[in-house]
């Protein structure tokens, strides 16, 4: 199975949408979407609740980590997806400076404070927002569409 598209997800701090992003891109891309995801600051480890909502959503969190984008720098990324308007402003580093860019603005459900249950539901959201933009990526590629389209298509997708 040919892969079509490898995409690099940047959020500061890669420890919740940027890793929510990578896993369910994983997930739904099924081998046609490589993906990864990486922060100009990274914490060090996964906020647990991003772990949580992602094993209650049944996507595999296996092997997920909070890392640097200087890790990545052999990732080589057809596009990288910014997550977080902190990451968007931010200069990306050289080895991805021709690589397309686009911002997806996702609110952090990290940031948010109150009852479990209101905190989790953020989390969901969160997920729900990247699999509807994901699956018609997948769509896109099941139906043929061009690489180039595809990558095109992204910016799009934040706006839906």
């Amino acid at each position: 199975m040919k892969v079509l598209v490898k995409i690099l997800f940047i959020c500061t701090h890669n420890r919740c949408r940027s890793i929510l992003a990578e896993a369910v891109a994983q997930h739904l891309g099924a081998g046609k979407i490589i993906a990864a995801s990486a922060g100009s600051e990274p914490a060090g480890k996964i906020h647990p609740l991003s772990l949580e909502a992602l094993k209650a959503a049944g996507i595999s969190v296996a092997g997920l980590h909070s890392k640097s984008w200087d890790e990545l720098e052999d990732f080589a990324p057809d596009v990288v997806i910014t997550v977080c308007d902190n990451a968007a402003n931010e200069t990306c580093p050289v080895c991805f400076s021709n690589t397309k860019k686009v911002h997806w603005g996702l609110a952090d459900p990290s940031a948010l404070e109150g009852s479990g249950d209101s905190v989790m539901l953020a989390f969901q959201d969160t997920i729900d927002t990247l699999m509807a933009r994901l699956d018609r990526i997948v769509g896109m590629i099941n139906g043929g569409a061009d690489k180039a389209v595809v990558i095109d298509s992204l910016e799009t997708l934040a706006q839906n």
